[in-house]
């Protein structure tokens, strides 16, 4: 599909690349000119070397490689060229989705890189205009803009070659297009292919889930994964005895993710329920209906220390009595928010286990079981 404009029938996602050849010097001056320009979004491609904080906070799986710093930057910023009805009615839903007091706007879309052709032309002339006001005062190199187009799919296929077999204890995750390796004997084997938007496994805090599943999960147990991405964990829950996963996601492209990583393990899409949308708030409820209450052994969420702070209130509702919640994904620094946000919640967990992995922690809780938490609702009401 040609001009930038994604389609809503499934077809993969095409952007407007544009990549201004500069300098290491001009990098911040020319990212304060977009921001001007509305552009507020920019990818830094140096070889300036990453320092210890900057390493710490990526969450990625792979660090990229750096040759020998030779001054040369690229500003990359991406843009999505829409027909103006269709603009106007991406921003209006994307307003709406915003003023839901339980959605949270950080997972949701950026409404700054939609544009029209007329648009994306003025700001472009406007830019090169200013780049060589700039070359009065500063060194910017090339100053020269670059134009492409790029589909999910390119990024999938980079990042092949960056994907090998890695193991967490006695699970080997090998993508879906490598043959298994001779390490792989004894080991449960989960076949992952990230897809367009989903990690490898290989991030620290999805391995944290990885071992905590595997000392809580027992065989034919129910299990709960939100934000599921690529399936990782609700597959490795399968191959590790759970006899069914629910799971949820806000990406419509999860969708596809799974089906493929379903069929690569050789697991029946029967025992893998996937649902797409939010659990979280007023616009999660009917979702949070359809899951069931008190109906799961195990809930999963690997995402960020905001949203298990706002799950702390609900994930409850869908554990049995003595029910596990496994949390990761949360910064060692944040990690005292978390625990703050279930100790508040008493009478419902117990802190079972907090783990840690580079600079991530992992959180277990547990649903206390209906006769704790009437004694414990008893002793807080005795007079005085």
């Amino acid at each position: 599909m040609k001009g930038g404009y994604a389609g809503r029938g499934g077809e993969e996602m095409v952007w407007r690349k544009y990549t201004i050849h500069t300098t290491v010097s001009a990098e911040e001056i020319l990212l304060s000119e977009l921001a001007e320009l509305g552009i507020l979004g920019a990818e830094i491609r140096d070889r300036v070397p990453l320092s210890e904080s900057e390493k710490k906070e990526m969450f990625i799986d792979i660090l990229p490689e750096l040759g020998p710093d030779d001054g040369r930057a690229e500003l990359c910023f991406y843009v999505e060229i829409l027909p103006h009805d269709e603009k106007e009615r991406r921003l209006s839903e994307l307003k709406k989705r915003r003023e839901d007091p339980g959605v949270d706007a950080s997972y949701l879309p950026n409404s700054d890189n939609l544009y029209t052709e007329e648009e994306i032309s003025s700001l472009l002339r406007e830019l090169r205009d200013r780049i060589e006001r700039m070359r009065a005062c500063c060194d910017i190199g090339e100053g020269r803009i670059e134009s492409s187009e790029t589909e999910d799919r390119d990024w999938i296929d980079s990042w092949k070659s960056f994907f090998h077999p890695f193991s967490v204890d006695d699970i080997l995750i090998k993508p879906s297009w490598e043959e298994l390796p001779p390490e792989a004997e004894g080991k449960t084997v989960i076949e992952i292919d990230p897809g367009t938007a989903f990690g490898t496994g290989r991030h620290e805090s999805t391995q944290l889930c990885l071992r905590s599943l595997k000392k809580y999960l027992r065989p034919g147990m129910r299990v709960l994964d939100i934000g599921t991405g690529s399936g990782i964990l609700g597959i490795a829950a399968l191959k590790l005895g759970a006899v069914s996963v629910d799971a949820t996601d806000l990406d419509e492209a999860a969708a596809e993710a799974v089906r493929e990583n379903l069929l690569a393990n050789r697991l029946s899409r029967d025992r893998f329920r996937l649902r797409i949308g939010n659990v979280i708030g007023p616009e999660g409820q009917e979702l949070r209906k359809e899951l069931g209450f008190s109906c799961f052994d195990i809930v999963l969420a690997n995402i960020l220390a905001p949203v298990i702070i706002l799950l702390s209130g609900i994930a409850g509702d869908f554990l049995k009595p003595g029910g596990v919640f496994l949390c990761s994904g949360i910064l060692r620094e944040r990690e005292e928010e978390v625990l703050f946000a279930f100790r508040e919640r008493e009478a419902l967990w117990e802190i079972l286990s907090i783990t840690h992995q580079g600079e991530w922690s992992g959180i277990a809780v547990g649903k206390k079981a209906a006769e704790d938490f009437c004694l414990l609702q008893t002793h807080q009401h005795q007079p005085r």
